[in-house]
């Protein structure tokens, strides 16, 4: 479908206010803006990766050892473009209402979430199992997905509390919630196959505590957000 955009300011949101797919106006604060909103912040932490991943992939380029290193960083970039694009898509579907729904829409589902499980599982035979909690952080582009694993986390919370007063669906927080898992994957991922450190957390670093004294949930949390 083509699309022009020949303007980037209107002026119709200087009140507060602002239109859903369909036409309804809500106000820039409503929990379906707050939802949307959120995923396209995950998208731009994601364009950032991006940009940091392109820079290793020209830089290893130029070195005949680091190969296999920017071979990782060219199956990353695959993987981030189609993300980004899924989740352009996603921010389409929640900005849609109920009784707004068009022909053609895209709506996440099954089919989406089983494609992240399955590079969770292959990306996941490449890694060591853990022995302690990660820290966020391995180099640039482990980091950035750090951090956009974060902000997912915070899409899906949106989304829960958008669906617990409008219809929302089970696709986009089961997409949300899978993509968090993925996104931790790919930053240990990306980290081991191009050589960057992995912070492992050390509990009590300055009190001899043990790191094992932590519970099975605090592990969960510390590692994945939950």
């Amino acid at each position: 479908m083509a699309i022009r955009i020949n303007r980037v300011y209107t002026r119709t949101g200087d009140k507060g206010m602002t239109h859903l797919v369909g036409g309804g106006e809500v106000r820039k604060d409503a929990a379906r803006v707050e939802a949307y909103g959120t995923v396209d912040e995950l998208n731009s932490v994601l364009g950032l990766a991006r940009v940091f991943n392109e820079e290793m992939i020209v830089a290893d380029a130029a070195v005949p050892t680091r190969a296999a290193a920017a071979a990782a960083s060219r199956e990353l970039e695959d993987v981030l473009m189609r993300l980004q694009n899924e989740l352009f898509d996603l921010g389409s579907e929640l900005a849609t209402p109920p009784g707004s729904e068009y022909p053609g829409m895209f709506r996440v589902g099954d089919e989406q979430v089983t494609a992240l499980e399955r590079l969770i599982d292959r990306c996941q035979e490449d890694l060591e199992p853990l022995k302690s909690f990660v820290l966020p952080g391995g180099g640039r582009v482990g980091a950035t997905l750090h951090q956009a694993r974060t902000v997912c986390r915070r899409a899906e919370r949106e989304a829960l509390r958008l669906a617990s007063t409008e219809e929302v669906g089970a696709g986009p927080i089961k997409y949300l919630n899978r993509l968090s898992d993925l996104l931790f994957v790919l930053a240990r991922w990306i980290s081991r196959h191009t050589g960057a450190p992995e912070y492992l957390w050390e509990r009590g670093l300055h009190l001899g505590a043990s790191p094992e004294e932590g519970t099975a949930a605090s592990r969960k949390e510390a590692s994945r957000g939950s």
